[in-house]
C-alpha cells in the first residue's frame, strides 16, 4: 500500500449523528456540506430510537445521518453540530476509515479543500 493512500485512508472519517425529523436533519446536512465540513452526508429512513435519559425510558423517531469528512475538520463539524442540533446532548460518534476506493476518499477530500478542487 502507497503511503499516499495510507494517508487518506487514515484522513477520511465517518461520522454518525441523529436529527428528531427530516427537515433539520437536511437543514444540517446542508450547512455541512456548503460550509465545507462534511463531502456527502447520506440522510437514512426514519428510526425508532429507544434510550434512557435522565433515569426516564424514552422512544423517539429519528433520522439517521452519515456524514463523510476529515479529521482535520471534525472539530468544526462538531461545534456545528452541536450549535444546530435540538438535544441537549447530541449522539456523535467518529469512525475511522481504514479503507475504501482510493478514488472516493481523494474526492472526500478534494470537496473539504478550501481551494474547492475535484477529484
Amino acid at each position: 500500500m502507497s503511503n499516499q493512500k495510507t494517508a487518506i485512508q487514515n484522513e477520511v472519517i465517518l461520522v454518525l449523528t441523529n436529527m428528531p425529523d427530516e427537515a433539520s436533519a437536511r437543514h444540517l446536512a446542508e450547512t455541512l456540506v456548503t460550509q465545507k465540513l462534511a463531502a456527502c452526508v447520506n440522510l437514512l429512513a426514519a428510526c425508532q430510537s429507544v434510550y434512557s435519559w435522565q433515569g426516564k425510558l424514552e422512544h423517539a423517531t429519528e433520522v439517521p445521518m452519515l456524514i463523510k469528512t476529515s479529521q482535520i475538520q471534525y472539530s468544526a463539524l462538531e461545534a456545528a453540530i452541536i450549535k444546530t442540533h435540538p438535544y441537549e446532548l447530541p449522539e456523535i460518534i467518529t469512525i475511522n476509515v481504514d479503507g475504501g476506493l482510493p478514488r472516493y476518499l481523494q474526492w472526500v477530500n478534494a470537496q473539504l479543500s478550501t481551494e474547492g478542487s475535484t477529484c
